[in-house]
């Protein structure tokens, strides 16, 4: 392989603040490169950098095919082959699926040459040998064939080197794999890719090498084949982890949650199970297996057809979320920008949004006193990283951000708590983190559901495992008597 992309002293700071610090990194001719690190670590300050963005510090040098370019810019990096696909993927969804692939590519004085944009868009889809609608709105397509449009895109550019942030977050295991075996089939054609990913058994199945990333300065380059998911967690964080499942435990307390025979059409069906209060139950399931449909019918979202929700005794009739909440089932959804946080809003009043009845005193006005005490309670019960509560949400770290969902729910002293993936979108420190949270919250009373699709979250930090498949519950395992491969065995099969 020949060097298609070389940085030398690569440095950059934000005002006070250091994201790089002297790195260099170079990606090969047909080479899958994974970028590796925690939130905060430089990665996304590396990728603007390539992709011209942002320009590096005096000093840093950036070569593209053995040139050396005394300035990068956006236009530079795609009309040398570099593309970024986003975790956004930056798409149109108002267009079709031909036209997101060639914008930018005909551009006419007074018309569209809608003849050309088929034809690039044609060309792309069979380069790659995908299945698209040339026709179909993007709005209209699941979140792996978006994807590939915006591959198709790249290719459409002519990319010589194709950078993936994040690129299975959203996906199904079956969409995991159609898109690792295109990347190699990019690979094959010379063309190399840039993977970005916290999903460490991914990074290891894909990589050729993998660049560590930590506090802003490289830790090393190292071949994938030669690296383990627990070796390279430990690069990025600089610390070791837990990697033991958990013991049989007698002493647990009394059921909180019985469910029996809950069906809902196209969704679910004769789900049976039951929760004790200290323990941790884990669902495992690929997406579209139904796991989280089953979450939200437990919180009162989605009405089940048929079966039964008994909460310590007491059975739901109504299915909604008051009722849940009023019986004591908080929910951590695994869409926390939409779903589990007001991103706009601040710290202070995202911890406090599902308690403000209780901190009501007269004619329903909170006292600000007691809602600080309630904020700075939480902020330092989970370790919150914050410098100011009134700070809008957003400005966190996406592991921050998850514990303040936490902090929202566990205000409202709950007896079941329901956590849907809620690592996705979490480096590895940060996930540890919470990880640490939610043992502690088991072991003191709080019965736990911890719901996901990576084999190892649930293998963990579960005392029972379910696996679910196409709206079933297909078997149980106890940690303590199997193996994490057993496991992941069970769930592919």
């Amino acid at each position: 392989m020949s060097g298609f992309l070389q940085l030398r002293g690569i440095s950059k700071r934000f005002g006070g603040v250091r994201a790089l610090a002297q790195v260099d990194l170079s990606v090969e001719v047909g080479e899958i490169h994974c970028l590796a690190g925690e939130n905060g670590s430089g990665k996304s300050t590396l990728i603007k950098i390539i992709s011209g963005v942002q320009p590096p510090e005096a000093g840093g040098r950036i070569s593209i095919l053995g040139e050396e370019l005394h300035r990068l810019t956006p236009g530079e990096s795609i009309r040398r082959g570099i593309q970024v696909i986003y975790q956004d993927l930056s798409l149109f969804t108002n267009l079709t699926v031909a036209e997101n692939i060639a914008a930018g590519l005909h551009r006419g004085v007074h018309l569209v040459n809608w003849r050309a944009i088929r034809r690039t868009a044609e060309a792309a889809i069979l380069r790659i040998g995908v299945d698209l609608d040339p026709d179909a709105f993007v709005a209209d397509l699941p979140i792996a064939q978006r994807q590939l449009v915006a591959i198709c895109r790249a290719m459409a550019a002519d990319a010589k080197l194709v950078i993936m942030d994040e690129p299975t977050a959203s996906l199904t295991r079956r969409e995991v794999d159609s898109l690792l075996a295109l990347a190699h089939e990019l690979r094959q054609r010379g063309i190399a890719v840039m993977f970005v990913s916290h999903r460490l058994d991914e990074v290891l199945e894909i990589a050729d090498r993998v660049t560590v990333l930590r506090n802003g300065e490289k830790v090393g380059t190292f071949a994938a084949s030669d690296m383990t998911s627990r070796r390279l967690g430990e690069l990025m964080t600089g610390k070791s982890f837990d990697y033991t499942a958990r013991a049989v435990r007698e002493a647990v307390g009394e059921t909180v949650l019985a469910v029996h025979n809950l069906s809902r059409a196209g969704d679910y069906r004769d789900i049976t199970l039951a929760v004790r209060a200290g323990e941790t139950l884990g669902i495992i399931g690929r997406l579209g297996s139904g796991r989280t449909e089953l979450a939200l019918s437990l919180f009162g979202m989605n009405a089940p057809d048929a079966g039964t929700i008994t909460v310590r005794g007491r059975r739901l009739t109504r299915h909604d979320t008051r009722e849940a909440i009023a019986h004591g089932i908080a929910y951590v959804s695994e869409d926390r920008l939409t779903l589990g946080l007001v991103m706009q809003q601040p710290i202070s009043s995202n911890i406090t949004l599902a308690v403000l009845g209780d901190l009501a005193a007269r004619f329903g006005l909170v006292p600000e006193q007691r809602r600080q005490q309630t904020v700075s309670h939480w902020v330092d019960e989970l370790g919150i990283k914050v410098s100011d509560t009134e700070n809008a949400v957003r400005t966190l770290s996406g592991g921050n951000q998850q514990r303040v969902v936490l902090a929202k729910w566990l205000a409202t002293s709950p007896s079941l708590l329901i956590l849907d993936s809620p690592t996705v979108g979490v480096d590895i420190g940060a996930k540890d983190g919470i990880y640490a949270i939610v043992r502690a919250l088991a072991e003191n009373g709080l019965a736990v559901i911890l719901i996901s699709d990576e084999v190892p979250e649930v293998f963990y930090h579960s005392d029972r495992v379910l696996i679910m498949r196409d709206g079933q519950l297909t078997g149980e395992f106890l940690p303590a008597h199997s193996s994490e491969a057993e496991l992941r065995q069970a769930v592919d099969a």
